[in-house]
């Protein structure tokens, strides 16, 4: 699934012109605390609630509030994991998605996001979820799926992302269509593969809610 395709139409986008007060209602009406700003379809970047609520002297008008993320937005072809690589890194709820001659399309949001996630590696097939630590100069997807696949299971997705407590090394997460991990666990473990997460059921086709939660969580993102 791509960026274009998690646009949320119904989030509105503010001109420079328009007033904080309306700032302010549209983020209390539509439940978000960050809304985009753009001019003409150029993305102008994010005005954000709290930087509002923390200035001295409040402005009549948008252009005069400082923005956040100007240079933060997605091409409308970009997957949605990147799409939330990108929200964690720059801790925002939303990303401005444009078009291939840059004009703003519209935004999306890590929570609608986080659905197309869930969706994708919990609720379209049964399986289990590790998570392996590695360094980068060992990751190869092509031996991660030769050892899941000698205990006759397959690869549903994979997500990257950095070690955040060591930039040498990647996490790994695997969605495997098996509930039962088990042998795959020990075929790692024998190969010295670090796994610092398991999420899987035994007996039930999905992962329920608790155990999405606890990997998002996990992720941060």
């Amino acid at each position: 699934m791509i960026a274009e395709e998690l646009i949320n139409q119904m989030i509105p986008a503010l001109k420079p012109g328009d007033s904080v007060e309306q700032a302010l209602t549209w983020m209390e009406e539509f439940k978000v605390h960050q809304l985009p700003v753009v001019q003409r379809d150029e993305y102008l970047g994010l005005v954000s609630e709290d930087t509002i609520l923390n200035l001295i002297d409040v402005p009549e008008q948008i252009s005069q509030v400082p923005m956040i993320c100007q240079n933060v937005k997605a091409s409308y072809n970009q997957h949605f994991y990147e799409v939330l690589r990108m929200a964690s890194e720059n801790h925002v709820e939303m990303i401005a998605v444009l078009d291939e001659g840059s004009c703003f399309l519209g935004v999306l949001t890590v929570n609608d996001t986080l659905v197309a996630f869930s969706d994708s590696i919990a609720l379209q097939e049964p399986g289990g979820i590790l998570v392996l630590s590695l360094e980068h100069r060992d990751y190869s997807l092509t031996e991660i799926s030769r050892l899941v696949e000698s205990n006759d299971a397959k690869i549903l997705s994979t997500y990257l992302h950095h070690d955040p407590k060591d930039e040498s090394r990647l996490n790994v997460t695997l969605k495997i269509n098996q509930t039962d991990l088990t042998r795959i666990i020990s075929t790692f473990e024998r190969f010295s593969y670090q796994i610092i997460a398991k999420f899987q059921t035994k007996g039930n086709d999905d992962l329920d809610k608790d155990r999405l939660d606890m990997l998002l969580k996990y992720l941060d993102i």
